[in-house]
């Protein structure tokens, strides 16, 4: 582990994608760089996300970095690399680039101040010290602070419990054991599908059926690597022109171009190329217009439903009736989910009818007095997304003002890349970036090299400090949520609009308008000298 410097040009937080992205650009133009990770590892979400069938629901040819020099040495096994790989990507990324050096892990930023005398930042960790830096950029991610509903009795359980976000790095054996799932989002479908091939038992604890998509996992042999290499700066350079940063973008034709049963051809051909593409290539017009997303939602419903034996659980997983729009909600991507709940061993309570009253020594008490009884609770209830990463440090700006403050009431950024009364903070995949809606190192890269460029350029001009103006960041703020409410976004209870919180702010923490037009608006910005900021000297 690195000694901890007590000034640097600029200090990173996070040490996962983005941070290591900046690290070395930066470190390359010759700044002073360092990278606090909280983490025992780098890899960011990788190094935290270890649950049993983690894996990333962006394929091989996108997840990944386009530095040069890194993409064209390293290839995945799988479409959908898991966990593990992951891992030993972030290992070649560090032996390739040699950034450990100036990484500090174990390292938990709990508090940051700007000085406005010196336009410095003063940066305290847990274990008490103390770093300045003329730049701070948090690449703490949208998913870094689990969120555990408050459930009488969690701590009297005497079997195991984890939050998947929290998972314990030597693992957890889940053979023939009771297992029980509370959550249905993107982790909790990954454990279900690995708990049950090795589990005795597994109940899944439901509140809102996810509408997951099929993932259609293979695996990658030298010919296909082959083909993703020759095809990869183009792919590169288009995903940074789609509306989600993937290399593939919606049909062009409406619904009403194609009959009934074109349109059902065209569904069934983009399920069986799996992933997103069922998503991002079908209809544009499924994220705003009723009709287009009731039809996809249909289409989707009886695709599973035809997998699930059980009328019961037919209604359960896949109702007849949306629970909430398509799309409206992050979609997971599942290899076996649906049919694993014709296995005898795999078992699902509806909350909503009979809800989880408490936790007890030996499992969990219903609402109707049964106590289940389980070896293994796996808390897989999501995260205080987006804005919680840096809400949950300590951040003080200009005017006395906190980042929790501020964006707890009402979040607002210009640009997704800096909030007002936070002179030389920067943010990427955060609040109001693409975030949620994109591929990350699509995402992240654009917003990387923005801040890269900003920060270069305030060196080259002499200048010290940087801060958005409080009428540009009004208006990116309007248009962030303009856009959003275009689309169907609030009519779900999702992290994406922070409702999956109790008490949290309900709004807009996405942009919506497309990778595409983000990247534009952050290069013009750039190419105008960075009009909508105020930048300047320090006074003497």
């Amino acid at each position: 582990m690195s000694t901890l410097p007590t000034k640097v040009d600029i200090l990173i937080v996070g040490a996962g994608f983005s941070g290591l992205y900046q690290l070395h650009y930066l470190r390359k133009l010759g700044f002073n760089v360092k990278v606090f990770e909280a983490g025992g590892g780098i890899g960011g979400t990788w190094y935290w996300n270890c649950y049993p069938g983690a894996r990333v629901d962006s394929d091989a040819t996108n997840y990944q970095l386009s530095i040069d020099g890194l993409w064209q040495n390293w290839s995945y096994s799988e479409y959908f690399p898991n966990w593990k790989e992951l891992r030993e990507y972030f290992a070649y990324i560090d032996r390739t680039l040699d950034l450990g050096r100036d990484i500090s892990l174990n390292t938990r930023v709990v508090a940051a101040e700007f000085d406005e005398a010196a336009d410095e930042w003063v940066v305290k960790t847990e274990k008490g010290d103390t770093v300045r830096c003329q730049f701070l950029s948090f690449c703490t991610g949208f998913a870094s602070k689990p969120y555990t509903p408050k459930i009488q009795g969690l701590e009297t359980f005497c079997g195991i419990i984890h939050h998947t976000g929290l998972w314990p790095q030597e693992g957890v054996d889940l053979r023939d054991k009771r297992v029980a799932v509370i959550g249905t989002g993107a982790s909790g479908v990954q454990v279900v599908q690995e708990a049950a091939s090795l589990s005795r038992q597994v109940t899944v604890f439901q509140r809102t059926p996810c509408i997951a998509l099929p993932m259609g996992q293979r695996g990658l042999d030298a010919d296909a690597t082959r083909k993703l290499k020759e095809g990869q700066l183009e792919a590169f350079d288009y995903r940074k022109k789609t509306f989600a940063g993937h290399t593939y973008s919606f049909t062009d034709r409406l619904p009403s171009d194609f009959s009934p049963d074109e349109r059902k051809k065209f569904y069934e051909q983009l399920y069986s190329r799996g992933g997103f593409v069922p998503l991002l290539c079908g209809f544009r017009e499924v994220f705003a217009d009723d009709a287009a997303n009731d039809w996809v939602y249909a289409f989707w419903r009886d695709t599973v439903r035809a997998r699930i034996n059980d009328p019961w659980l037919q209604e359960k997983l896949a109702p007849a009736v949306k629970p909430h729009p398509y799309a409206a909600k992050r979609p997971p991507l599942e290899q076996n989910y649906y049919d694993v709940f014709n296995q005898s061993n795999v078992s699902l309570i509806d909350v909503n009818e009979n809800d989880i009253t408490r936790i007890t020594p030996k499992g969990v008490q219903t609402a109707d007095g049964v106590e289940h009884e389980f070896d293994i609770i796996v808390l897989a209830t999501g995260f205080d997304a987006i804005t919680g990463g840096m809400t949950q440090i300590n951040i003080r700006g200009t005017e006395g003002v906190t980042i929790f403050d501020k964006w707890t009431t009402f979040a607002s950024t210009y640009l997704g890349l800096m909030t007002t009364n936070f002179p030389n903070m920067f943010f990427v995949y955060a609040t109001h970036g693409p975030t949620a809606l994109s591929n990350g190192p699509t995402a992240l890269e654009i917003q990387s090299d923005w801040v890269i460029h900003c920060i270069q350029y305030m060196r080259d001009q002499g200048l010290s400090r940087i801060h958005p103006k409080k009428e540009a960041e009004e208006r990116y703020t309007k248009l962030v949520n303009d856009l959003g409410d275009k689309g169907m976004w609030l009519k779900a209870k999702s992290w994406y609009t922070g409702a999956n919180v109790p008490g949290k702010t309900i709004q807009h923490l996405n942009f919506s308008g497309g990778v595409g037009m983000y990247a534009d608006m952050c290069r013009e910005n750039e190419a105008n000298g960075y009009e909508g900021f105020e930048l300047s000297k320090q006074k003497k």
